[in-house]
């Protein structure tokens, strides 16, 4: 079996998804905008942006054209999903921001149920409120209350570059958040230093970090993330683009793993990095040097991770033994 027949093989999940950038490329390219009738520069392979501003510049200019209504929020999340069953994914938990309420005349709930909706019925999908540090100004203060009060909400995810410190307002929220059964995920660890994951998991009490991987660089940290049994939802193309990392040979996932801290993979903004959760899978493969029970263990651990319905999580489960015992 080739590796790739392997990996399609594997059931997954993908927890770490921002679904604004998670638009099909011909989407886009159909709005017939001369900018975007050839995929941009960062899907080649050996692509490094030169910091996180390029990188923030080149998204929010593909995005905007794009997401105007929930009704083109429904149309891109089920392109996406398509794509997600194709892949043999079960599993998904993403992200969309909240901020966008600001400038398009739909509301936070009519967002939400239009990705939900788009979801196909072999497809579970838990929706994430995404906010920056600086969305809790007026108007925004009251479509917040509102958002947590949702009942498709699956919970909040804190966004944004990790050089700012987070501000005041956010742990008030993140506790009303959990007040109200939301799930709380938070963006540390990728650019800022394993202090940010310490910092999301004590200040913000997240026990699902997005990214968090230089949390190597300081055993404590580490110690600290077994303990509390928090997940690291890992994007690993996207952390050599953006060089977080050097390569992906060099890529801090498996010290993670081996000192015990749960880790899944995903593909985070796949409309800039031109990457699938295939893709995902096969660069740790090919180029980290991951074997095929490894590659196992990482999709064993999004099911583990995630709230997925308990029959089919424990039916994924059991194809994953399945797997494992014909590894030997």
């Amino acid at each position: 079996m080739s590796l790739r027949e392997f990996i399609q093989r594997l059931p997954k999940t993908e927890t770490h998804l921002h679904v604004e950038a998670s638009l099909a490329f011909d989407l886009l390219k159909s709005l017939g905008d001369p900018r975007f009738q050839e995929p941009p520069a960062s899907w080649k392979p050996d692509f490094r942006f030169k910091d996180f501003t390029e990188f923030d510049t080149l998204i929010l200019g593909m995005l905007a054209p794009w997401f105007t209504s929930a009704e083109r929020y429904h149309v891109a999340a089920k392109q996406t999903f398509a794509r997600h069953v194709e892949q043999n994914v079960r599993y998904v938990e993403t992200s969309f921001h909240l901020g966008i309420t600001e400038f398009i005349s739909d509301s936070a709930e009519n967002i939400v149920a239009a990705i939900r909706d788009a979801a196909p019925p072999e497809l579970e999908v838990r929706v994430f409120s995404g906010m920056t540090g600086d969305l809790h100004r007026p108007p925004m203060d009251a479509v917040i209350r509102d958002a947590l009060r949702l009942k498709w909400l699956a919970g909040v995810d804190l966004h944004g570059h990790e050089r700012f410190p987070v501000q005041d307002w956010v742990p008030e929220i993140w506790r009303k958040a959990a007040d109200a059964g939301k799930e709380l995920k938070a963006h540390a660890g990728e650019f800022g230093p394993a202090s940010s994951v310490r910092e999301a998991v004590e200040r913000l009490g997240v026990r699902r970090v997005q990214h968090g991987i230089r949390a190597v660089d300081d055993p404590e940290v580490v110690a600290l993330l077994v303990r509390e049994q928090v997940t690291l939802d890992i994007t690993p193309i996207s952390n050599v683009k953006l060089r977080s990392v050097p390569s992906m040979r060099e890529h801090p996932l498996r010290k993670l793993m081996a000192a015990g801290v749960r880790c899944t993979i995903s593909t985070d903004d796949p409309l800039v990095f031109g990457n699938s959760l295939t893709d995902e899978y096969v660069a740790l493969a090919t180029e980290a040097g991951f074997t095929r029970a490894e590659l196992v263990q990482l999709a064993r651990n999004g099911f583990d991770a995630g709230t997925m319905n308990p029959e089919r999580k424990g039916a994924a489960l059991r194809e994953l033994d399945g797997i494992v015992a014909e590894l030997g």
